[in-house]
């Protein structure tokens, strides 16, 4: 039978280290976004746990959220305390553990409550003078920043309007890399094929053609695997 689905957000996927791989971002970052801790003598609370647990596992709902913080530091600049409000106003307006990872807050008449916390949050108003925001054609109201956009292009949701993230493509809907908690262990992956094992081999000097062969995959997914790789062992600027 399977498990509801509020679980899968509740499931422990990753460690720490495998974790902050997957996400491209160093393990004492992510260890800081989820368990808070101390800078020039003063304590920070959690951005992503409501308070420190001590667990150097990460949850699925953990990581999904994590994915989305990533894009708001790495795109925009965006202070962690301005994230942090802004993810706990959503916790307490939903009353949910990860309210990021639930399709209310990004799609339908929910997207309000988003944009609402972006404000409440005191997201900088010179984050959007620095990009071109989204703007509703209906009512020209602002909507979501880019990262956010960005994010929500790379999740996969099991309702579109009540459910949960149940997969996130990294590289975009129309990539075949996917990572899925019930696939590889959460490994990214094509078509249940670890993208870090393709690449591995063609390293080792596998040919590509060989690769199709050997996993049965077409030669624009091995492709896809090598670019994925690729761009996670880039250096983040």
């Amino acid at each position: 039978m399977a498990a509801p689905p509020s679980s899968l957000l509740d499931r422990e996927v990753y460690d720490e280290r495998l974790a902050a791989d997957v996400l491209g971002v160093a393990q004492p970052t992510l260890h800081y976004w989820l368990e808070g801790g101390n800078q020039r003598g003063k304590a920070h609370e959690p951005v992503l746990r409501a308070a420190p647990t001590g667990s150097k596992v990460v949850t699925w709902g953990e990581f999904v959220e994590a994915r989305y913080l990533r894009e708001y530091r790495r795109r925009l600049g965006a202070s962690l305390s301005n994230i942090r409000a802004f993810i706990q106003h959503l916790r307490r307006e939903l009353d949910v553990s990860y309210p990021l990872a639930r399709a209310r807050p990004w799609v339908g008449p929910g997207r309000h409550l988003f944009i609402v916390a972006q404000n409440e949050a005191g997201l900088p108003s010179d984050l959007w003078a620095a990009i071109e925001p989204v703007i509703e054609p209906h009512t020209g109201v602002a909507m979501l920043l880019p990262p956010a956009e960005a994010f929500l292009e790379r999740v996969e949701f099991d309702d579109d309007q009540t459910g949960i993230v149940v997969r996130l493509r990294p590289d975009g809907q129309e990539s075949p890399v996917v990572i899925d908690p019930d696939v590889r262990f959460g490994s990214p992956a094509v078509h249940g094929i670890p993208t870090d094992a393709i690449d591995e081999q063609v390293r080792a000097g596998d040919s590509i053609e060989s690769i199709v062969q050997d996993f049965s995959l077409e030669l624009d997914d091995v492709i896809a695997a090598l670019r994925y790789e690729s761009l996670r062992r880039q250096p983040v600027g």
